[in-house]
């Protein structure tokens, strides 16, 4: 059960109303995750929402490579409900389902697509130290441009924060939906919370 209570579309305010609307009217057609507790200020929500719209639906960047990135976030915050929607996305963008089942089970991922690769290692190294190396942000930005490499970064970082709020407020899965992550720990630091992510293999 989540810490925070929800709202029901007889029980908000006019301006929840509307932001609800907005969203169940948009791409995503229901309100779930974040947006549940952001909908207690309402100025938040719909700007969140809105901001969320275009790192999902309006990136420059492939469906897939963003889903990977999404769910690379999701897999290290160990983000139950992010992983559930979104490697389901991931799969319908045209993921390998493989490169899913490593990502979710702490595995080494092996990939024969270069973007992918690189989208992966990007997302990795970002989560893990913060930042990325010179060698795989000048391959993205090869490929991408200034915009498509600004808009991996804000997509990691929203889904972060998705990632973040999920955790904090203990919003679930859908009933008899069993969660699809354990912790996969650094074996150097036991009381490590967040997951590791390996370093990928890429296969000519």
């Amino acid at each position: 059960m989540a810490r925070i209570p929800f709202f029901s579309p007889d029980s908000m305010t006019a301006e929840q109303e509307r932001v609800y609307r907005a969203v169940v009217d948009g791409p995503r057609g229901t309100v779930v995750g974040p947006l549940r507790a952001a909908l207690h200020r309402p100025e938040l929500a719909d700007r969140w929402q809105r901001f969320g719209e275009i790192l999902r639906y309006g990136t420059t960047l492939p469906a897939r490579l963003t889903e990977l990135a999404i769910v690379v976030t999701a897999r290290r915050w160990n983000s139950q409900l992010e992983w559930h929607i979104h490697a389901e996305s991931a799969l319908r963008a045209g993921l390998n389902q493989a490169v899913l089942d490593a990502i979710r089970t702490g595995a080494q991922p092996a990939f024969d697509d270069a973007e992918e690769a690189d989208i992966y290692e990007f997302t990795r190294q970002l989560q893990q130290t913060g930042n990325v190396g010179e060698d795989v942000y000048q391959r993205v930005m090869c490929r991408w441009g200034n915009v498509g490499i600004v808009e991996l970064g804000a997509v990691i970082g929203y889904y972060t924060l998705v990632s973040m709020t999920l955790n904090v407020h203990q919003i679930s899965l859908p009933a008899n939906v069993p969660p699809p992550l354990e912790p996969v720990p650094h074996p150097n630091e036991p009381g490590e919370a967040l997951s590791t992510l390996p370093r990928c293999m890429f296969v000519v």
